[in-house]
C-alpha cells in the first residue's frame, strides 16, 4: 500500500531570530529617534548609545557579526556620502574649497598631530601614528549632514564653509586610505604608488567632469520615472563603492563623487526620494558601531580617550572659527561650525577597521578608537545644540551690537 508523504517546509533563507533581532533593533531606534526629537536633539548620540547597550557586552545581546546588519550599516555610509555629494555641484565644490584652503591646512595639521603624538607616546610606532593621526583628523560627514538636517541649519551661513572643510577632508582620504593599507599590509613601494596614483586620478577626473559638463544629465536618468531614478542613482553609488573597495579606494569617497556628478533637477529629485531611506540606513550604521563595541574594553582607555577628545575638540573649534570667518555670521556661526566639525564617525571607524583586520596594532588601539569616536560622536551633536545660546549672547553684548555685527539667522 503506497504511503502518502507530506513535503516538509523549506528551511527559511534567513534565521528567524535574526529577523526578530533586527526588527526589534529598528523599533528601539525609532523610539530613541522620537525621544531625541521630543527634547530637540540630534538622534545620532542616541543611536550610538543604544547600540552600545544592545550589543557585545551590553545589557541585551544583539549579535551583529555574520548577519546582514554590517551590510545595512555599510549601505548607510554610502547613502550618507551620496546625499552629501548631491547637495553641491562641481563648480560650487571648487569655489568653496578655494576659499577654505587656509582653514583646511590648519585642520590637517592641528587635528592630526594630537593623534600622532598619543600613538608615539603609547609606543605604537609610525604605523600607529599614521592611523591615529587620520582618525583624529577626519570629521564625520555623515554626522554633520544628519545634525544639519535635524537642526535645520542647511541655510545657515556657516554650513557652506563646514561642508567645504568636510569635502577637503574627504578628498584627503582618497590617497590616505591606500597609503595606510599599503603600510599595514607591508606591500611594496610600487604597489603603494599605484594605489595612490589611481586614487588621485579618479578624484581629478571626476572633479574635471563635474566642473566642465555643467548641468548635462544622461538620458537614462529620466525625471518622469522617479522610482527608476532612485534605483539607478542608488545602484550607481553602491556599484561605485564596491568597485572602489576592490581597488583599495574609499567606498565612501566613491559614493560622494557619484553624487557630485549629478546636479540640477535630477539631484533634487534623487535627494528627495533617497532621504527617507537615508534616515533608516544611517540609523542602523550609527547603532552598528555601538553594537560592535564591547563596553567592558572602554574603562582601561577612557582617560587617554577623554584627553584626546578635549584636545581635538578645541582644535576643531579652531578650524571652525577660521572657516566661519569667511562668511557674515558672527561668533554664533563660528561656534556652530566648530561644534559640527567636532564629531568623528564613519571614516574613523573605517580606519579602525582596516587596522583591526591587519592585526599590526594591539587591541588597545581599537578600544581607544571606539571610546574616542563614541565620545566625540555624542558630544559633537550636543555641543551643536548648546553653543548657539553662547554665541548669541556673545554677539548680543552692547559693546558688539554697536559695531554692527551681522548675526546668523
Amino acid at each position: 500500500m503506497p504511503t502518502l508523504t507530506v513535503p516538509t517546509a523549506a528551511a527559511p533563507a534567513v534565521d528567524p531570530v535574526l529577523l526578530l533581532e533586527f526588527g526589534l533593533l529598528l523599533v528601539i531606534l525609532g523610539v530613541l529617534a522620537r525621544l531625541a526629537h521630543r527634547f530637540g536633539f540630534s538622534p545620532v548620540p542616541f543611536y550610538l548609545l543604544g547600540g552600545l547597550v544592545l550589543g557585545n557586552g551590553g545589557v541585551f545581546k544583539v549579535d551583529p557579526e555574520g548577519t546582514f546588519i554590517p551590510i545595512v550599516a555599510e549601505l548607510g555610509v554610502i547613502l550618507l556620502l551620496l546625499l552629501l555629494g548631491l547637495e553641491y555641484s562641481g563648480r560650487q565644490l571648487v569655489d568653496h574649497a578655494k576659499r577654505q584652503v587656509g582653514p583646511g591646512l590648519v585642520d590637517l595639521v592641528a587635528n592630526s598631530l594630537p593623534g600622532v603624538a598619543l600613538a608615539l607616546l603609547f609606543g605604537w610606532g609610525l604605523v600607529g601614528a599614521l592611523a591615529l593621526g587620520g582618525i583624529t583628523y577626519i570629521s564625520s560627514s555623515g554626522i554633520v549632514s544628519q545634525v544639519v538636517r535635524d537642526l535645520r541649519w542647511r541655510r545657515n551661513p556657516e554650513t557652506g564653509p563646514v561642508v567645504s572643510i568636510l569635502v577637503i577632508e574627504d578628498l584627503v582620504m582618497a590617497p590616505y586610505l591606500p597609503v595606510l593599507t599599503v603600510v599595514l599590509t607591508g606591500a611594496g613601494l610600487v604597489t603603494g604608488l599605484i594605489s595612490v596614483g589611481v586614487a588621485l586620478l579618479v578624484v581629478a577626473v571626476v572633479l574635471v567632469i563635474a566642473v566642465r559638463r555643467g548641468t548635462w544629465t544622461p538620458r537614462f536618468l529620466s525625471l518622469s520615472e522617479p522610482v527608476g531614478l532612485l534605483l539607478i542613482v542608488f545602484g550607481l553609488a553602491v556599484a561605485a563603492a564596491g568597485l572602489a573597495a576592490e581597488l583599495s579606494f574609499s567606498a565612501a569617497v566613491a559614493a560622494f563623487l557619484v553624487g557630485l556628478l549629478l546636479t540640477g533637477e535630477v539631484a533634487e529629485v534623487a535627494r528627495r526620494r533617497l532621504d527617507p531611506l537615508r534616515e533608516l540606513l544611517a540609523a542602523v550604521f550609527f547603532a552598528y558601531f555601538g553594537l560592535v563595541t564591547d563596553p567592558r574594553d572602554l574603562p582601561a582607555v577612557l582617560l587617554p580617550a577623554i584627553a584626546l577628545v578635549i584636545v581635538t575638540v578645541l582644535t576643531k573649534f579652531l578650524t571652525g572659527w577660521l572657516a566661519g570667518r569667511t562668511v557674515e555670521g558672527g561668533t554664533i556661526s563660528r561656534l556652530r561650525a566648530g561644534a559640527l566639525l567636532s564629531a568623528r564617525g564613519e571614516f574613523s571607524v573605517i580606519i579602525a577597521g582596516i587596522v583591526a583586520v591587519s592585526g599590526v596594532l594591539p587591541d588597545e588601539f581599537s578600544a581607544l578608537v571606539a571610546a574616542y569616536v563614541l565620545i566625540t560622536a555624542t558630544v559633537g551633536p550636543l555641543m551643536a545644540k548648546y553653543v548657539e545660546p553662547i554665541g548669541w549672547w556673545w554677539d548680543q553684548r552692547p559693546s558688539r551690537r554697536g559695531r554692527g555685527r551681522t548675526l546668523a539667522s
